[in-house]
C-alpha cells in the first residue's frame, strides 16, 4: 500500500460536497447561536470564557501527546499574555508558558498569512522546555518519521510521513496552498469546516518538524477556521479529541491512504459540530450562572454564597452527591442549626431543590 504523498495525484484533494453540505450547514448555525450567547454576557464574563476555553485548548492539545501540564500555570501565563494579572506572575513550567502563547497568538493574528517564520515560531512556543528536539526547524534525520502510538513495546504505527529531504519542498507548497485557499484567495474555499479538516491532514501528512507536530497542526486546523467565520474560533477541538485518541489516529491513519478524503472532513466536521456543543453548553451555564447571582444579590449571606459558588464550580453535571448539612457545615464552618436554616432558606427562595427525606436530604441548584 502507498501513503497518500506516495501517490500519482498528491496533493490532489477531493471530497463529496453532497456528504458534507449537512454539516457545514449545522457548523455555520452554530457558530451564529454561540456568537449571540457570548454577546449576552457581561464584558468580564466574557473575557473569563474566552480564557477559560484557551486553557482547556492548551491543557487537552498538549495531553494528546502526553504531556500533562499544570492548569494554574497555563491559566496564568495567558493572563500574563492579556496583561490581566495585576503583576505578571513567573510561571516555573515553561511548556505552560510557550503553549499559552501560542493559544494568545492564535487569537491575535488569525488574519495573518501563513509563512514559514510563523510556523518556526509556534513549533519553538511548543517545544519550550523540551532540550531534546531542536525548535524552529524542519526536521533533518535520517530514518523514517513515524506516527506512533501506544506504550513502549507495544507500539502502533499508524502512518509513515515523507522522507525529511523532501519537506522545505512539501512545506513550501502546503504554505501557499494555505494561503491560496483562504478568504480572497485564488482557490478559496469557502467552507470552513472543509479547509480546517484538509490543512490538519495535509500538515499532519507531512509532519515536518521533529516532534510537536500535533499541536502545530491543530493549531493550523484553528486558524484555517477563524479565517473561514471572519473572526477567532471559539472552541476547544483539542478537549474533544483528547477522549477519543484512538478515532483520531484511525481516522488519520484512514485519511492518509488516499487522496479522496471525504471520510476524513466528515470525521473531523463531526469533531467540530461537537467542540461546537461543548461551547454552547459551557457559555449557556455561564449565562445561568449569571442570572442567578443577579436575581438573587442582596438576598444571601456569605455562607450561603461561598456554597454557591463551590457547587458551581463543579461544571453543568452539578455537584456530586449534591449539597447536605454536612457538607454545607464543612465548607462554611457553620454551626449545625445555622446550617439547617440557612439550607431551608435557599429552599424557600427556590434556589435549592431538596430531594430525598430526614439525615439523606440533598440539594441541588435550580438554575
Amino acid at each position: 500500500m502507498k501513503y497518500n504523498w506516495q501517490q500519482d495525484d498528491w496533493p490532489d484533494f477531493r471530497y463529496n460536497p453532497e456528504k458534507l453540505n449537512a454539516l457545514v450547514i449545522e457548523f455555520s448555525e452554530k457558530i451564529g447561536r454561540i456568537g449571540g450567547l457570548l454577546d449576552a454576557l457581561p464584558e468580564g464574563t466574557q473575557t473569563d470564557t474566552l480564557i477559560d476555553i484557551m486553557v482547556s485548548e492548551a491543557i487537552k492539545t498538549s495531553e494528546i501527546e502526553g504531556e500533562y501540564l499544570s492548569r494554574p500555570d497555563v491559566m496564568s501565563s495567558i493572563r500574563n499574555n492579556l496583561g490581566l494579572n495585576t503583576t505578571t506572575e513567573r510561571i516555573k513550567d515553561q511548556r505552560a508558558s510557550g503553549i499559552a502563547e501560542l493559544m494568545i497568538c492564535l487569537r491575535d493574528e488569525w488574519k495573518k498569512p501563513l509563512s514559514q517564520k510563523m510556523l518556526f515560531n509556534w513549533h519553538a512556543m511548543v517545544m519550550r522546555g523540551s532540550k531534546k528536539v531542536r525548535s524552529g526547524a524542519w526536521r533533518t534525520h535520517q530514518e523514517p518519521m513515524q506516527v506512533v502510538s501506544g506504550t513502549i513495546g507495544n507500539e502502533t504505527v499508524h502512518f509513515e510521513a515523507c522522507p525529511s529531504e523532501k519537506v522545505p519542498y512539501e512545506m513550501k507548497r502546503f504554505i501557499k496552498w494555505f494561503n491560496d485557499t483562504g478568504p480572497g484567495g485564488q482557490t478559496e474555499i469557502r467552507w470552513a469546516p472543509v479547509r480546517a479538516a484538509i490543512t490538519h491532514l495535509y500538515f499532519e501528512t507531512i509532519h515536518p518538524f521533529e516532534d510537536g507536530n500535533g499541536r502545530v497542526g491543530r493549531a493550523l486546523a484553528e486558524k484555517a477556521l477563524s479565517q473561514g467565520i471572519g473572526r477567532p474560533a471559539l472552541l476547544s477541538l483539542s478537549q474533544t479529541i483528547e477522549p477519543n485518541r484512538a478515532g483520531y489516529y484511525e481516522a488519520l491513519k484512514q485519511g492518509q491512504r488516499s487522496n479522496e478524503i471525504t471520510p476524513w472532513i466528515v470525521w473531523f466536521s463531526n469533531m467540530l459540530i461537537k467542540a461546537q456543543k461543548q461551547v454552547e453548553e459551557k457559555i449557556e451555564f455561564t449565562l445561568k450562572k449569571t442570572k442567578l447571582f443577579d436575581r438573587v444579590h442582596g438576598q444571601l449571606n456569605e455562607r450561603q454564597l461561598k456554597v454557591i459558588r463551590r457547587m458551581l464550580k463543579e461544571g453543568p453535571d452539578g455537584f456530586k452527591g449534591g449539597m447536605t448539612a454536612k457538607k454545607y457545615i464543612a465548607i462554611t464552618g457553620a454551626a449545625k442549626a445555622t446550617a439547617t436554616r440557612d439550607l431551608q432558606e435557599l429552599v424557600n427562595t427556590k434556589i435549592f431543590i431538596p430531594s430525598g427525606g430526614g439525615r439523606s436530604v440533598c440539594y441541588q441548584i435550580k438554575l
